[in-house]
């Protein structure tokens, strides 16, 4: 399973990268907004700069709705760097957008995906990577790992090479079930990545480990 984080803080990425677990990153322009980072130089000298950092795939989101528009930005954003993924949301410009960047051999994420029939379309289209929000699934009592599962049977039903990215995760527990069921990617925030570490029991023995060898050393 491929862990990317889903940030536009540098500190945070660089955080992860350091971990070495990192695989890639998403971005959207909300987590842009968040970091204060508006308007178009300074979002294109972030991606840049986000590149820099990590060796994995990120995913740069276009904002446009029309299948013109889509292409025009993707193609801008995927000549950044190798590393780009271009993101395009699951509207109907934006599945036509994803077949003729499949057909250019440029990569793409199909995002806010909130149903197994989204998925498949996204899958026929072509695209690298589709985002199931199973985090905003959960916040209105829908069973979004449900839909990872459901979209692991379509996919391989039939050989599909598109990658499945959790997104929206929350938690810990988020990644597990994702892990379990068969998620290619999971993409969420540095609190949930490091929140693995965690365990009482090894906070505990630890502890007592060090203890006794302070106690052996005399000290």
């Amino acid at each position: 399973m491929k862990f990317f984080i889903d940030t536009a803080n540098l500190q945070q990425i660089k955080e992860a990268q350091d971990l070495g677990v990192l695989d890639g990153v998403t971005t959207n322009p909300s987590l842009m907004a968040k970091e204060g980072i508006t308007g178009e130089p300074n979002i294109i000298n972030h991606y840049k700069a986000i590149c820099d950092i990590v060796d994995g795939d990120v995913s740069a989101e276009v904002i446009s709705t029309d299948f013109d528009n889509i292409v025009r930005e993707g193609e801008a954003l995927a000549k950044l760097n190798d590393k780009i993924v271009v993101k395009v949301p699951m509207i109907k410009e934006g599945v036509k957008a994803i077949k003729h960047f499949s057909s250019q051999g440029i990569k793409t994420n199909c995002t806010l995906v909130f149903s197994s029939g989204q998925a498949l379309l996204a899958a026929k289209a072509g695209a690298t990577y589709v985002s199931p929000f199973i985090g905003r699934l959960d916040d209105v009592s829908t069973d979004g790992l449900g839909l990872i599962e459901d979209i692991r049977l379509i996919y391989d039903n039939y050989n599909y090479e598109t990658q499945i990215l959790a997104a929206s995760i929350r938690h810990v527990t988020h990644i597990i079930e994702c892990a379990k069921i068969g998620a290619d990617v999971m993409t969420g925030p540095l609190s949930a990545i490091l929140g693995l570490l965690k365990h009482p029991l090894t906070d505990n023995g630890l502890a007592q480990f060090l203890a006794d060898h302070a106690k052996a050393a005399g000290k």
